[in-house]
């Protein structure tokens, strides 16, 4: 299988007609993903601006389904502040989401939107999977939250202001089956086992906003751990940058394939922009054939 993968930044152009150049597979076998990186910051009109600009970037580039990081509308540099704009789905919000996704006819991956929690405290960190005619297909509320003094930077405490989730949620689509998970999820790979072998994942997404101390030490090295002991494609958007005073992002929005060969990502870890690949889910199956891991397990996953 060959396989598209590039950045975009400007000169878009020139980037496009170069990187289109590496494809040679047949539509009918493959689906075109992105995966985007970017620096939210406490502006929500900011944030949806670069989202819907690259948006359009990745419709011209022949992209059907874009993935963005978590917490891709608002980071907030202030305790709680995220929970005073917490919405439901249906709210104004997420709905601007909804209309660029039917007016780019393209599947948006949204991780991390602040949706509004059980009461005035808490919000849920709720990955939200919106199809091309700008319909929310499904959720997934984030199961573990990240409350850890990282080494030589700060203490986060998510579930002070979060409630976690309790659902592992898979999702059809034409991009084959997915799996749906949120940033802290990756360091527990129960969770992508049960995506996997209950559920019949082939593909998993990871938005996340790393830091900048965990994401070098830990971030490649989990998602390709993830991919092979799955044998899933992993789709991982990434936050990258400074967002605050207070706050920076390892970056790296990368996909990986069954192998666990990273097949796209971006030529700097902290630009804004995306990369892309043509996904197969024939070598899904050819891999899984190859090293028949489910036949061979001996435990159950949750």
């Amino acid at each position: 299988m060959a396989l598209a993968s590039f950045a975009v930044s400007p000169p878009i152009a020139a980037v496009l007609r170069r990187a289109m150049s590496f494809s040679s597979v047949s539509a009918a076998s493959q689906a075109r993903v992105g995966v985007v990186q970017m620096t939210s910051v406490g502006d929500l009109d900011a944030n949806y601006a670069t989202c819907s600009r690259l948006t359009k970037e990745a419709a011209a580039a022949g992209v059907k389904f874009l993935c963005f990081p978590e917490v891709f509308s608002f980071i907030g540099s202030k305790d709680g502040e995220s929970v005073k704009l917490a919405e439901p789905l249906d709210g104004p919000i997420m709905q601007r989401y909804c209309s660029l996704a039917n007016e780019s006819s393209m599947w948006l991956s949204l991780g991390g939107f602040q949706e509004r929690g059980p009461d005035d405290s808490h919000q849920y960190n709720t990955h939200v999977l919106i199809d091309e005619s700008g319909k929310v297909r499904s959720s997934y509320r984030k199961i573990h939250l990240f409350d850890v003094d990282v080494p030589g930077n700060m203490v986060y405490k998510e579930s002070r202001f979060t409630t976690a989730g309790d659902t592992v949620v898979v999702v059809d689509s034409p991009f084959g089956r997915l799996g749906l998970t949120v940033c802290y999820d990756l360091r527990f790979p129960e969770l992508y086992q049960c995506l996997r072998f209950k559920h019949q994942a082939q593909v998993l997404l990871v938005p996340s906003a790393f830091t900048k101390v965990t994401g070098e030490a830990h971030w490649e090295i989990l998602l390709r751990a993830r991919a092979i002991e799955t044998q899933c494609y992993v789709i991982a958007a990434a936050q990258a940058g400074k967002h605050n005073e207070k706050r920076e992002s390892y970056g790296d929005s990368i996909i990986i394939d069954p192998w666990g060969t990273v097949i796209a990502r971006l030529p700097d870890r902290l630009f804004t922009g995306f990369a892309v690949a043509d996904i197969d889910l024939s070598k899904v199956e050819a891999v899984r054939s190859k090293m028949p891991i489910s036949e061979h397990r001996k435990f159950e996953s949750i």
